[in-house]
């Protein structure tokens, strides 16, 4: 046996891992940034142009562009998903992987692997929802031509669309309700749509003759067929959840829908949009991925909005989900991304929602009385602060003043039956003043040395600016950057200090 030769090629491989490493961690990441934007501003304003041919040769370029590739790997290795593999087994943790990757991604003979199939949980339901899992190598593929598709559906979507488009949020979704119902005059009857299995069952065919993107590359993504229990099951219909382009796909599918709704409701004989057209039916439409609301000034005309939507998801292999789609008035309210909007003696009124508020008692719930029988109060106090933190930036642009004052209460009333269990033979008060103390003037602050708990009654609202929906982020930069610098300082003002010493200022004061 030669062991020279063995020797010597391991040497060479170290050599070539070390070499890839070094590339990798030399890539200027700002260049990679400009160079993608600069391509996928090009797009746009073809898209713009309605110029097919360039937006083509344009998107060629750029899901052939070292830059593009570069940061598809980086989304792929840097986000939530870093860590689970496709059914490969495959995980790209190193630098030199990374690099491998990127210097590999090609659509030459290119072939899709088979979704690894797992089940989720679906939010307060004892359903599951399927996910499929691709390879890293197919997640990066699948990055790198949507960065060449999302120009063009930024461009040609709908304008009261919001889920999975950048420089848009629920929060803008829920300013564009507002809008639409907050005024005296504004339409009162409101129609709640839901799409059955949105991402499970687009039909395949719409897709290839309407998306513009390579027609082999997409055929690998939607027919790739998924493995589950060690079968392998075909994928006739649908983009699995879990793929980086389902979400592009599903609101290109639903894009559309807006103009429909115009042409039948807002345009004239000779097809301009007249205001009074507008005024007499009220018919508004605010989506957020598959779930959307449409406002109508009666009943009848709610009615036949269903009807309308109904035979618009047909063509598309879509239908409306007949328990979750209804029909309600404004005095009774409705649901929508977590916030309940109803008027109360004529007045708009946009809450935190039911649901969402018991989701939220009965996550800390379950950390305090469940998880956190054993644990130490400085570990209590982070976990509870990360749940906290994140539900009230969510809402804290609504009615949410109440709302939060609840929780703190509740709060309290959790942390002191925790106490309790720990110490049953003590009083009330030697229980509490082992775990609520005194800081800077304050008494009863449920703290340690390490960590103190957020007061949410400390928490002020912050109005969200509302956004221009006729402007593109890829054409429109420096209108997304501005508005983002905007809302970054209007809540560091309302804070002042509050955002730099968090630990300090945000804590749960007994009967405050």
């Amino acid at each position: 046996m030669n062991f020279s030769n063995s020797t010597t090629d391991k040497t060479e491989r170290l050599k070539d891992r070390n070499t890839l490493a070094s590339q990798w961690e030399s890539i200027d990441w700002m260049q990679v940034q400009n160079e993608v934007n600069r391509l996928q501003t090009r797009i746009a304003k073809a898209t713009v142009k309605g110029d097919k041919n360039k937006v083509k040769r344009l998107q060629y370029l750029l899901t052939h562009s070292f830059y593009a590739k570069a940061q598809a790997v980086k989304k792929v290795t840097s986000n939530k998903g870093k860590n689970t593999s496709g059914v490969d087994k495959k995980l790209w943790s190193t630098a030199a992987s990374k690099m491998k990757a990127v210097l590999a991604l090609t659509d030459k003979h290119y072939k899709a692997k088979p979704l690894r199939r797992v089940f989720i949980e679906k939010k307060g339901k004892n359903k599951k929802r399927p996910l499929g899992i691709p390879t890293m190598y197919d997640r990066a593929m699948q990055t790198l031509y949507a960065l060449a598709l999302e120009p063009v559906a930024e461009t040609t979507g709908d304008t009261t669309s919001f889920g999975f488009r950048k420089g848009r949020s629920t929060k803008d979704a829920c300013e564009q309700i507002f809008c639409v119902l907050a005024r005296q005059c504004s339409p009162t009857w409101i129609l709640e749509g839901d799409i059955k299995g949105c991402f499970d069952n687009i039909n395949h065919g719409w897709l290839q003759q309407n998306i513009p993107m390579d027609k082999k590359v997409m055929k690998q993504f939607l027919k790739s067929g998924f493995i589950y229990e060690g079968n392998l099951f075909p994928t006739n219909t649908g983009s699995p959840q879990g793929g980086a382009i389902s979400s592009l796909y599903a609101n290109i599918t639903l894009d559309g829908l807006e103009k429909l709704i115009q042409d039948k409701y807002h345009r004239n004989s000779k097809g301009k949009i007249e205001n009074h057209y507008r005024a007499k039916t009220k018919v508004n439409l605010v989506r957020y991925a598959d779930d959307f609301i449409i406002t109508a000034n009666t009943k009848e005309i709610a009615e036949e909005l269903k009807e309308t939507v109904s035979q618009f998801l047909e063509n598309r292999g879509l239908t409306l989900s007949e328990e979750k789609t209804m029909i309600t008035h404004i005095d009774d309210g409705f649901d929508f991304l977590g916030w309940t909007f109803r008027k109360f003696k004529g007045k708009l009124i946009v809450k935190p929602s039911k649901n969402s508020i018991k989701a939220l008692t009965r996550k800390c719930a379950t950390i305090i009385l469940k998880e956190g029988k054993a644990a130490s109060q400085s570990e209590i106090i982070r976990r509870l602060n990360q749940i906290i933190r994140g539900w009230t930036n969510y809402h804290r642009h609504v009615v949410a003043s109440q709302t939060f004052s609840y929780i703190n209460n509740t709060l309290y009333l959790l942390l002191q039956q925790w106490a309790k269990h720990r110490h049953p033979n003590k009083n009330k008060w030697w229980r509490l003043n082992k775990y609520w103390h005194e800081k800077n003037g304050k008494r009863w602050l449920f703290m340690t040395d390490e960590y103190s708990l957020i007061n949410l009654r400390r928490i002020d609202i912050v109005r969200h600016p509302k956004l221009k929906i006729s402007q593109n982020p890829f054409i429109d930069e420096e209108y997304f950057t501005k508005r983002k610098m905007k809302l970054a300082s209007l809540i560091a003002a309302r804070n002042g200090k509050e955002m730099l010493e968090p630990y300090e200022r945000e804590t749960l004061t007994y009967g405050s």
